[in-house]
């Protein structure tokens, strides 16, 4: 198969890049800002996988003309995409009665909007071929979290967004689904999170541990494969348990 990753030079997207790579499929990633990040990843991507394909595309999701542009350019590369894995997104803390315009627009264009253009676009290409698997990457931060208001509804908003995608265009041989993604290790969490909040989350997590983003790859390769066909409109819970905690 042939994937399609947003946001694949860091963090999760990168483990779902290098991890599809090795289970034998072609991909395609997109980066936004890290140049350098991309190229790791092209190097890693040719050392472990000499024989798949896998490219590096600068793309802004927030932008629709520059989708369009650039699935494009990847359609013309490989012919065709299967798995579109929406996993670019940031996140800009704040609490609701001081968060500025620009952070709340900022999250909203690109965790969810983005979404909707690269799953827009790549539609009449799934129509076409009478298959297509969406996987768009949510968070346990989906219900609300206090400082997260601009990304708790951005991810929210995904769940929405992909059942309707599953409704309108399951009989069709598309599914989509959500990933609900806990706390794992990557350098949005490194950066943004304390040594303390880090160590109240992984004592209240039930397996004990933060996720790790081959936890999560895991999961897409899973929601991508045959055996997952019947499953969609979906919301994945790839969070240790963290949402049962007390």
């Amino acid at each position: 198969m042939i994937f399609f990753v947003t946001g694949g030079s860091r963090g999760i997207g990168r483990s779902i890049v290098l991890d599809a790579l090795q289970a034998g499929h072609d991909v395609a990633f997109t980066f936004v800002e890290h140049r350098e990040a991309a190229d790791e990843v092209l190097r890693i991507a040719a050392a472990r996988a000499p024989e798949r394909r896998c490219r590096a595309y600068r793309l802004d999701v927030r932008r629709p003309y520059e989708v369009e542009r650039i699935v494009d350019y990847v359609i013309t590369d490989y012919d065709t995409v299967d798995v579109v894995v929406n996993s670019a997104a940031v996140n800009r803390p704040g609490l609701a009665a001081s968060l500025p315009d620009e952070i709340w627009q900022n999250c909203i264009d690109t965790n969810l909007s983005g979404t909707f253009y690269v799953s827009r676009q790549f539609l009449p290409t799934f129509l076409a071929a009478g298959y297509g698997r969406f996987i768009h990457i949510s968070s346990i931060s989906q219900t609300g979290m206090t400082g997260q208001v601009a990304y708790s509804a951005s991810k929210a908003g995904l769940i929405g967004l992909s059942g309707a995608l599953a409704k309108e265009y399951g009989r069709k041989g598309i599914t989509s689904n959500v990933l609900s993604v806990g706390f794992v290790d990557t350098d949005m969490t490194r950066e943004q999170m304390s040594e303390s909040n880090k160590a109240f989350w992984h004592q209240m997590c039930p397996v004990g541990r933060m996720g790790q983003g081959s936890d999560i790859s895991a999961a897409v390769l899973f929601l991508a494969s045959p055996g997952a066909s019947f499953i969609t409109g979906a919301v994945l819970m790839v969070t240790g348990g963290l949402e049962w905690a007390p």
